[in-house]
């Protein structure tokens, strides 16, 4: 392993513990990995995020052969679309974080949406992330649903699943996926109630000045 790849291992790790700090993954939930090159990096199958070890990850080629280290993650084939998507992503976090799972079990707010506009953090530090249909967890129709989305977007909630983001390195995805738990939380406690959300002005601007999408 080059240095190169040493130090993302180590940052793919970092970001795997403090996931199950924050309470994001519970047991051995949750998944993560980082590309490196034509390789990607992923946490093994079975492992706590707590326990990854940067010298005993799974290494995958693009088209997600295994190529060395213990058997990856049976979520492998939805990282690696989600790659496929998020041209620019170094690395991917998928979380059963309690409150985006309960919210990935609601109607989608919009064909584009999971969520509604309920913050601005979520419009500047996320983006829309849309309601991904449900299929088992590490099937290949999972990764085709996904994949068969329209529009653009870096973040989504995968239906009675969790979340998925993509980002530039394990420390912005896992940022991603924690301010995705904190809207999430906030929708799921004024489900049933009238709220407010931003304006599709208040949108724009925000989208403008951060470069994140949002269709309204």
């Amino acid at each position: 392993m080059n240095r190169e790849s040493r130090e993302a291992a180590r940052q793919l790790c970092e970001a795997g513990r403090r996931a199950v700090d924050l309470g994001l993954s519970p047991g051995a939930s949750g998944n993560v990995s980082v590309r490196v090159g034509a390789h990607t990096l992923m946490s093994p199958t079975g492992v706590s995020l707590r326990d990854l070890d940067p010298e005993d990850l799974a290494v995958l080629d693009r088209a997600g052969e295994h190529l060395s280290g213990p058997p990856p993650s049976k979520e492998y084939p939805l990282h690696l679309a989600m790659y496929r998507r998020v041209g620019d992503a170094r690395a991917v976090v998928h979380l059963h974080s309690p409150h985006a799972t309960a919210a990935s079990c609601l109607p989608a707010w919009s064909a584009s949406s999971a969520l509604p506009p309920v913050t601005p953090y979520l419009v500047m530090r996320v983006g829309q992330a849309p309601l991904v249909p449900y299929a088992a967890p590490g099937s290949e129709r999972l990764a085709l649903n996904l994949s068969d989305l329209p529009g653009t977007f870096r973040a989504a909630l995968l239906a009675n699943h969790g979340s998925l983001v993509a980002a530039a390195d394990p420390a912005a995805a896992l940022d991603g996926a924690v301010e995705l738990e904190e809207a999430s939380r906030i929708v799921v406690s004024l489900r049933g109630s009238g709220y407010s959300v931003l304006s599709a002005e208040d949108v724009r601007e925000l989208t403008g000045r951060y470069g994140t999408t949002w269709e309204l």
